[in-house]
This record gives C-alpha cells, structure tokens and sequence, in this order.
C-alpha cells in the first residue's frame, strides 16, 4: 500500500497592518487651519462668563503693573551709585555739569568716588523753566481755542477742525524738531538777535537762535493739540441746558460758558494739563535738536530777550546727548538717575492731578 502523500497546508497570508494616514495635501493643511481659526473667533466672539472675564483683565492689569514695577526698580538700581555718592545734593547747582559728565564718560571701567560728583542743577531748571511757560501758553490757548470750536464755530468748520487737532496731537517729535531746526533757528538767529545782544553775552556763551525761546514756541505747539482734544470733549459732554439757562438768566453766550461750561469741566482741564506737562518733561529729540545742548542756566539779569536766546538743556536731551558714552559705569548711573528723576515727576504729576481734581468733583459732568 502506497504511503499517502502528505499535503501541506498552505502558508497564511501575511495580513498588513492598518495603513498609515495619508498626509494632507496643502488643500487639506489649509482647511485645518481655517477650521481652527474659526473656531478660535468663535470662542472669542461669544460673550465671556463674568468670572473669566474678571480673570484675563485682572491678568492684564497685574502684568501691567508688574511692567512698570519692575521698570522703576531696575531704573532706580541703576541710578543707585549716584545717589550712594551724593545723596540728594546732586540735584543742587555747583560745579561746571559739562565737565563733570565728560570726566565721567572719559573713566574706565572701575571708576574712582570722585568720578561720581555731579551737579545737574542746569538740566533740572532747564526741564522746568521750558515745560512752565509750555504749559502756561498751551493751557491759555488750548481752553480758548476749544471754546471756539465746541461754541463758536460753524458746524463744517468744527468737523474739520477736530480731527486735524487729533492728527497734530500724534504727529512725531522729530518732526517738530526739524522744522525747528531749518525754519525757526536761522529765523531767530538772522533776524531776531541783534548784534548789541550777542556782544553783550559773548564772553558767557554764544546766541544762535538755538535756545529757550525756540524750545517754547515749539513744545506749546506740540502740547496744545492734546489738551484741545480732551477739552473739547468734556465741553461737548456738558449739559447744554447749564449755559442755556444762564443765557436765560442774562448772560451773554460767551460769558455763560466761562462762568458755567468751564467750571463744570475743571477736572479735565486739570487732566488735560497733566498730560501735556508729561509730555513736557519726557520731551527729548525735539529739544536736544533746537535748544542748542549746552548745560548753560539762562540768566533773566541779561535782559528778557537775551533770556529767551540763550541756550540750555534738559534732563531729557541730557540722555540724548550722551547716550553714546552710557558704557562708562559713572555716566551710564547719571544717565539712569535723570531717568529715575524724570519717573518720579511723573509719579507727581499724576499724585497731584488726582488731589487737585478731588475737590472739583462736584462739579464734574456725565460724558
């Protein structure tokens, strides 16, 4: 009997394994991310719960604050050596300030206690005496120009007027600066100065046309259009019932908005005025092109007009001027205590705007 042949049993077929997704084609990348986006706009766009509202601006407001924290301490570290070395008495006059910031530029990297003398009396009664008489002529016409505007002035003019007052409020610095420096300078210097008055200082300093009358002109110009912007809406929010019943009463228009218009927006005058001083003192490129950048203290006994003419620097161009020497440790603590110094009248400013507006808020109107 013949052996039965075996069979073998046929060998399984190798299944494969579930086949890997095919790449999307950049149609299919595109659409992903479409649907992403909208989905993203979607959460955006419907309304917040309350709670988690309060917990992103919450966020946003302590990150603000945590900014200028953390700004303000590593200006006032920085600026620590000079106040190590002289407490606050570098705040006084004494001593020549262009030499004092030149030996300090000119030490190394370790300098000595004596290269941290410094007197910057002539940059702070610089920064002041420009940012007062600013202030003072911009306040005078900011407030009769927007009573113009808001009062006086026919409804076409007025609709132009305000939204070129905003656009002259964010024009650059620079700009100012220039046309300061190709049209008022040799104007001032060619026409205005006469040659008694440079003779009669030339061995105090040198008249140009740079100096503290150009820097006036100049920053009320910059100043004024922020406070028009503001005062002209806190006159435009005043009730109108106010000044009509004092027309009513016998007054004259334009005497009823003095006496009652302008009483009730006194708070956003004094917050108009508090900004544009701000501005005033930070104020840098501008003044370091057209105030002639000499640490010289204009002295009002040379007669008003040569007072005006005299050049000067401020706290603000200080650091312009000398920025380029900021490697030097002594210069570069100097230049961060001008900047501590200029942080904290800005701290001022806004103390003493909220304190003054306090007791005018009886007064304040609903926007």
């Amino acid at each position: 009997m013949s052996t039965t042949s075996r069979q073998r049993a046929p060998a399984p077929f190798l299944q494969a394994g579930p086949a890997p997704p095919e790449s999307p084609g950049p149609g299919g990348l595109l659409r992903g991310v479409r649907r992403r986006l909208s989905g993203a706009l979607a959460r955006v766009r419907n309304p917040w719960p309350d709670r988690r509202a309060e917990r992103v601006l919450g966020a946003v407001s302590l990150s603000i604050g945590a900014c200028v924290l953390a700004m303000v301490v590593f200006v006032g570290v920085r600026a620590w050596p000079i106040f190590a070395h002289n407490g606050l008495s570098w705040l006084g006059p004494g001593g020549n300030l262009n030499e004092q910031l030149e030996s300090m530029q000119a030490t190394g990297v370790n300098p000595p206690a004596s290269a941290f003398a410094l007197n910057a009396w002539p940059l702070v009664y610089g920064t002041l005496l420009s940012t007062f008489f600013a202030v003072i002529l911009g306040i005078v016409v900011a407030v009769l120009a927007s009573i113009f505007i808001v009062e006086l002035a026919p409804d076409g003019l007025r609709k132009v007027a305000i939204p070129v007052i905003r656009l002259l409020a964010s024009v650059p610095s620079v700009i100012y600066g220039l046309i300061g420096i190709l049209v008022l300078v040799p104007f001032v210097g060619n026409h205005l100065i006469t040659s008694s008055q440079k003779a009669s200082v030339q061995s105090t300093v040198e008249l140009t046309g740079q100096g503290l009358g150009v820097v006036i002109v100049i920053l009320t110009v910059m100043i004024t259009p922020i406070m028009i912007a503001l005062i002209c809406e806190a006159l435009q929010a005043a009730p109108r019932s106010w000044r009509e019943g004092a027309v009513a009463l016998g007054l004259n228009p334009l005497r009823a908005v003095l006496a009652v218009t302008l009483r009730a927006i006194r708070p956003a005058i004094v917050a108009a005025a508090v900004l544009a001083t701000a501005r005033a003192l930070g104020e840098a490129v501008m003044i370091q092109m057209v105030a002639g950048g000499s640490s010289f203290i204009p002295n009002l006994s040379h007669g008003p007009l040569v007072f005006l003419y005299e050049p000067l620097r401020t706290l603000a161009s200080a650091i312009v001027d000398y920025h380029e020497g900021i490697g030097a440790p002594a210069l570069q603590a100097t230049l961060y205590a001008f900047a501590a110094l200029l942080l904290f009248s800005a701290c001022v400013l806004s103390v003493a705007g909220y304190l003054i507006k306090l007791p005018l808020r009886r007064y304040q109107t609903a926007g």
